[in-house]
């Protein structure tokens, strides 16, 4: 009886270590080794500029300070959207045009999606985003890790309540899938498949196939599985033209 007991707590004794050693992987470190993999520094400090859909596209970020621009034309004359630290400006032909906050929150949000889509992993260590991590998995005979993102409502914009997973190659440790739910216009939910990988000037940019769930009550979850069945509707194409990169180090008449 003695033996018996002690066997049972050796043995208890070794459930509680092996539970100790199996921990949850940081998922900061996941994030983070996936942007120094993607582009680092040069992230941070550099004139990034790139046409997307006809129209073009600017953005200078240094020592946190930030400036995304938009520039297309129409009848009225030459357009540029400006978002900065400070909020976001519209000017016509060069001069301040004001607009009502309604369509200032709608172009802001324009203007920022399409510049963090096109910088990506680099705006998973904005301060209001939350990070959570939700496993491995396996895509193509790829492994990933699961990073599932949500935001605070101070800091996060008008969408702050959006969902997005993000799979992280474990090999490489690009971003090269991705899933998002989405309030603004109606909702849905969309699952990007990244396609055409090439390094400019020491950033990593991708395009995307822009697919959507057939039933749009899908769970965001269940996007990876009707990804694998074939099972997702091409919805579009997310293709950056003209891309330039000046790392701010050698960038003298800037």
């Amino acid at each position: 009886m003695m033996r018996s007991a002690v066997i049972l707590v050796i043995y208890s004794l070794i459930l509680v270590s092996c539970k100790e050693d199996i921990k949850t992987p940081d998922v900061q470190s996941i994030v983070d080794s996936s942007i120094s993999a993607s582009g680092g520094d040069v992230y941070r400090n550099s004139i990034v500029s790139f046409k997307f859909r006809g129209k073009a596209y600017k953005a200078v970020r240094s020592n946190n300070r930030y400036v995304l621009n938009r520039f297309f034309a129409d009848s009225l004359g030459g357009f540029c959207d400006e978002l900065t630290n400070d909020g976001f400006s519209r000017y016509i032909n060069q001069e301040y045009y004001p607009l009502a906050d309604s369509l200032s929150d709608k172009y802001r949000q324009s203007v920022n999606s399409v510049h963090y889509f096109a910088m990506l992993p680099y705006g998973l260590n904005d301060r209001a985003v939350n990070k959570k991590y939700e496993g491995t998995t396996t895509i193509k005979n790829q492994r990933y890790e699961r990073i599932k993102v949500s935001f605070n409502a101070e800091g996060g914009g008008d969408d702050f309540d959006d969902v997005f997973i993000y799979w992280i190659n474990k090999e490489t440790k690009f971003v090269d899938y991705l899933a998002y739910e989405y309030h603004t216009d109606g909702g849905g939910k969309r699952f990007r498949e990244a396609f055409n990988p090439r390094l400019v000037n020491g950033i990593r940019f991708v395009d995307y196939n822009n697919l959507k769930p057939i039933d749009k009550e899908r769970p965001l979850d269940s996007l990876e599985i009707d990804f694998k069945k074939g099972e997702l509707k091409l919805l579009s194409k997310i293709e950056l033209e003209e891309i330039e990169v000046i790392p701010l180090t050698e960038c003298s008449n800037c």
